[in-house]
């Protein structure tokens, strides 16, 4: 039986899961070491010109403007969407960018609050305002929060440079693939394990790992065969690191990246929406996405819980 990408794609849906820094690879998102940041040049600019927009900033509920600032959960291990800068406490990347564009349009101060991924949806609402993770929607996801799509990726697999032992998708059973745990792409590799056994192939010895720092690592270092991450990042790592890293062919299932809302908070929801919109009208969304060359997920429309697609 071939264990093709249509099966996969009906089966799973994009979640995340990502690169940032491996050990005894170049560091993900760095330039020059003369450089006061990781950021690409004129980013600053960019997101610092965004001004407050009253109207928006008055569908925030109080309970969020109280404090000032808007705080946004994140796991910033995820290059090129969030990450630390080279001083090793300010994440990064354009999922900030776009969060802290967000917090200037309600005129509050930006204040990323680091965590676990896996946290960060619990959180929601009691330790975060919102959370801005690249997080993805799917359909088990839907009763836990309110989603506002602003981007749409796809997933990827990596393999060690040259793929030496030439594997595909249609492949992967009998070899191990190392995933970051508690994500969708988790779901991912064990849809495909589940149908290499109903195959009577090998299973796939799959490797969840809780950072993905370690995830491609161990591709990296030959401790697992390949991973599984979202398109973006894949793509990055593989930019940054390509004497030791490679896509193992193309891009599938392109899903919508959200931000994280409480479930049943639709005020805030219809603020980010409002906010998110203001931003790729105006022109920001888009300078964003393609200073990290990121362009190619860009959308028209900011929509609350569209699962239109998702199955």
């Amino acid at each position: 039986m071939s264990l093709g990408i249509s099966k996969l794609v009906k089966s799973v849906l994009v979640g995340v899961c990502s690169t940032a820094m491996v050990a005894g690879l170049s560091a993900c998102g760095t330039t020059d070491e003369t450089d006061e940041s990781a950021s690409p040049k004129g980013n600053a600019s960019i997101v610092d010109s965004v001004k407050k927009d009253d109207k928006i900033a008055a569908m925030l509920p109080d309970s969020i403007k109280k404090d000032g600032k808007f705080t946004v959960g994140v796991s910033p291990d995820y290059a090129p969407a969030e990450f630390l800068d080279k001083d090793g406490k300010t994440p990064i990347g354009y999922d900030m960018d776009v969060a802290k564009a967000l917090s200037a349009v309600f005129g509050l101060k930006f204040d990323p609050t680091a965590a676990d991924f896996d946290s960060i949806m619990p959180g929601i609402g009691s330790k975060y305002d919102v959370g801005i993770s690249g997080f993805t929607m799917n359909q088990s996801r839907k009763d836990a929060a309110e989603f506002v799509s602003f981007l749409n990726i796809g997933a990827s697999f990596v393999v060690q440079k040259g793929n030496p032992k030439k594997l595909t998708v249609d492949n992967l059973c009998g070899h191990t693939v190392a995933v970051q745990t508690s994500t969708v792409h988790e779901t991912t590799v064990k849809d495909l394990n589940s149908q290499c056994v109903a195959a009577g192939k090998k299973a796939i010895e799959i490797q969840p790992m809780k950072e993905q720092t370690v995830v491609a690592t161990n591709v990296a270092t030959g401790k697992a065969d390949a991973f599984c991450a979202d398109s973006t990042v894949s793509g990055y790592a593989v930019k940054q690191n390509g004497n030791q890293l490679e896509l193992m062919g193309k891009a599938f299932n392109m899903t919508p990246e959200a931000v994280v809302v409480q479930k049943g908070d639709m005020q805030t929801a219809g603020a980010v929406r409002a906010a998110l919109q203001k931003l790729m009208d105006d022109g920001t969304y888009a300078k964003i996405l393609k200073s990290w060359g990121n362009e190619a997920g860009a959308v028209k429309q900011a929509k609350i819980n569209d699962y239109t697609d998702i199955k």
